[in-house]
């Protein structure tokens, strides 16, 4: 499992969230399998986990962002610069019961 992460400021967290969620690259079509949505505490950035099979699922649907959405105004509205990204490989995912 491979996990696409994303960080980046936006301008207004209810705007951001009106965009993500219009999912202008059919996030389930486009191969993702989970994703996780973090807002840092007094900070105005967003940062997003998107889980992916493969590694080329991941690259694939980064470069999509990159040309697709980040590029276009209407389809990222509340984005403020450029994102950091990284793809990483899921080593270990463990439960712990309390």
């Amino acid at each position: 499992m491979y996990t696409l992460q994303i960080e980046h400021q936006v301008r207004d967290f209810s705007m951001w969230r009106r965009a993500f969620d219009t999912d202008p690259l059919d996030r389930a079509g486009s191969g993702v399998r989970a994703f996780r949505i973090y807002r840092p505490v007094g900070d105005n950035s967003v940062m997003i986990e998107l889980d992916f099979e493969t590694q080329e699922g991941a690259v694939v649907f980064l470069a999509r962002l990159e040309e697709e959405v980040w590029k276009s105004v209407p389809a990222a509205p509340a984005l403020v610069g450029t994102p950091e990204t990284r793809i990483v490989e899921i080593v270990e995912n463990t439960t712990v019961a309390w």
